[in-house]
């Protein structure tokens, strides 16, 4: 493959799955790491790819990839995550569960489970345990999101105020290295606040994509969580965070 084409392979990859690694494209291309360094530097320069630590991306801050598109992006990666987390939730346990794609793989890891509570704001998390007998499950009020299913609004804040949970899973559109936790939708962070702020312990499913996004509404920061669950070695600055702050990295 010359050098055009491997580049144009790599933009239409990058558009797929939101990001790529250096690794995944040396792999991919059985090409040495310097030839995708170069190629992704040629890339950047001509606005087709965001060049970022240790890869690149193509996303934007304000607009999210459409639902249906995230459902099929780095599945694998998300269901070991889901595992991962699934093993941390004892029966018998409370909690909540909000908008995403991780957190609806969540739900299905968790119906091995006995006796849990779930509340959710995730008319998709809902219908995936909806038929666990021993399960009680509580859809939260608001408005609801045409495009994912998500619940939203300030009646969703209220109802999500009237509980306190042992667990909150969350999910999250990017992850800053400063530690911000980053979302696109304004609506669906303050809901998220509230989850975090009436949970005993927080959980955050996210695969090493969401390492380079920068989404532009601020939910929240990694000092607020105990438990970050994720694919892929996080960078550096992130490591450091965690470890300052005492959150627990779960790599699956």
């Amino acid at each position: 493959m010359n050098q055009q084409l491997r580049q144009d392979a790599i933009v239409e990859l990058v558009r797929q799955q939101g990001y790529m690694s250096i690794e995944q494209l040396t792999d991919h291309f059985a090409v040495t790491p310097q030839t995708i360094r170069r190629d992704l530097n040629t890339l950047a320069d001509e606005g087709r790819v965001r060049r970022v630590h240790g890869g690149a991306g193509l996303e934007s801050s304000t607009v999210n990839t459409a639902y249906s598109t995230r459902k099929t992006l780095n599945l694998d990666a998300k269901e070991r995550i889901a595992r991962c987390l699934a093993r941390q939730i004892p029966d018998h346990a409370s909690l909540f569960i909000n908008i995403g794609t991780s957190n609806e793989m969540v739900a299905q890891a968790l119906l091995e489970h006995k006796g849990l509570e779930i509340i959710t704001n995730n008319l998709n998390v809902a219908a995936i345990v909806q038929h666990k007998e021993d399960f009680n499950v509580i859809i939260a009020g608001g408005q609801v999101r045409a495009r994912d299913g998500g619940i939203i609004g300030e009646a969703t804040i209220d109802f999500i105020n009237q509980f306190k949970v042992d667990f909150g899973i969350i999910g999250i559109s990017g992850i800053d290295e400063d530690g911000s936790l980053l979302e696109f939708d304004y609506q669906e962070v303050r809901v998220a606040q509230a989850i975090i702020a009436n949970s005993r312990r927080v959980y955050l499913a996210a695969d090493a994509s969401k390492f380079h996004r920068n989404p532009v509404v601020r939910q929240g920061n990694l000092a607020q969580l105990d438990g970050l669950f994720t694919d892929r070695e996080p960078p550096d600055a992130i490591q450091q965070l965690l470890a300052h702050h005492g959150v627990a990295l779960h790599i699956a």
